[in-house]
């Protein structure tokens, strides 16, 4: 006789019926204050890109002009120098001021006593060199009766009058980018820190020297880091506005050698009252950075290596 041995019916482990998946409202959540800032940032995208097709001086409603003020961006000159002088600012500060930030990122590297008072010594210049107390002692120490010429005259140089010549004006102004190198520095400090020892031991054993480490090791094990730099640091200077604005008294000088795109998209807007001018020069403001970003990023396939 077979017994049949079976749980009774009460006993029965209930099989819990599978959950219906919730979306993550945590992650909602913190999503909440971007997704209500892109409701204060596309409403006036919108508007200005309509002012960008009319004659609009901020005291009469808007008209509607079409082209009007793309042709006559065409032929501005002073618009043509406006960008020529951001142009330049940006191709030699940028590349500049990431070397410099990479030199002293690989100095503190090495273990330097008393990293953390380094860092923050390097890093204050970034949190200042674009506020106006800043570029107003760099125009004290370049002034023509400034620190810099009362240095260089202890040596019998007569120096110029570095922030009012225009040979000179915006070079000063590229040397104060440079000076403030402390968040790309941050930021390939960690990058380093992440690169394996094992190569570097690796390649000594191979005989490379400090420059082959360099060169083989380093640089493409940093190019991630070293491409974001590059694309942060370049948005940032076409949208140079402070420096050029300070130093100049607002009028771009001299020569409007400090004239940046900004800085003559202000006179327009809210010197001339030309707003709907101003909104035209600020889409192409956006064109040129969108181009400068999209060529890093198709060149980035050639030279920035991932680990996968």
């Amino acid at each position: 006789m077979t017994v049949l041995l079976t749980k009774p019916p009460a006993l029965r482990t209930a099989v819990p019926k599978k959950r219906k998946r919730r979306p993550d409202r945590a992650a909602y959540l913190f999503l909440l204050p971007w997704l209500i800032g892109i409701v204060f940032t596309v409403g006036p995208f919108a508007v200005s890109l309509y002012l960008a097709f009319t004659d609009y001086n901020l005291l009469t409603a808007p008209r509607w002009s079409g082209w009007d003020n793309i042709r006559e961006m065409i032929g501005d000159a002073t618009l043509h120098q406006s960008l020529r002088v951001t142009a330049i600012y940006t191709l030699v500060s940028v590349p500049l001021s990431l070397a410099a930030a990479l030199a002293v990122a690989m100095v503190l590297q090495r273990g330097v006593r008393g990293l953390s008072i380094y860092r923050s010594v390097y890093y204050l210049p970034s949190l200042l060199g674009s506020s106006v107390a800043i570029v107003m002692l760099w125009r004290y120490l370049f002034g023509y009766q400034g620190v810099v010429n009362r240095f260089l005259g202890w040596f019998g140089i007569q120096g110029p009058g570095w922030t009012s010549d225009p040979h000179f004006a915006l070079s000063t102004l590229i040397l104060l980018h440079v000076w403030t190198f402390g968040a790309p520095m941050v930021i390939f400090l960690a990058g380093l820190k992440q690169i394996p020892v094992m190569y570097y031991e690796a390649a000594a054993m191979d005989g490379a020297s400090a420059w082959r480490q360099f060169r083989s090791v380093t640089l493409p094990l940093l190019s991630p880091i070293i491409f974001f730099n590059l694309v942060q640091s370049m948005i940032a200077s076409f949208q140079t506005f402070t420096q050029g604005y300070v130093m100049s008294g607002g009028t771009g000088g001299p020569a409007e050698s400090t004239l940046f795109s900004n800085l003559y998209l202000y006179q327009k807007g809210f010197g001339e009252l030309d707003m709907g001018y101003a909104s035209s020069m600020a889409w192409l403001l956006l064109v040129i950075i969108g181009g400068f970003t999209a060529v890093n990023f198709l060149a980035a396939r050639y030279w920035v290596f991932y680990e996968n």
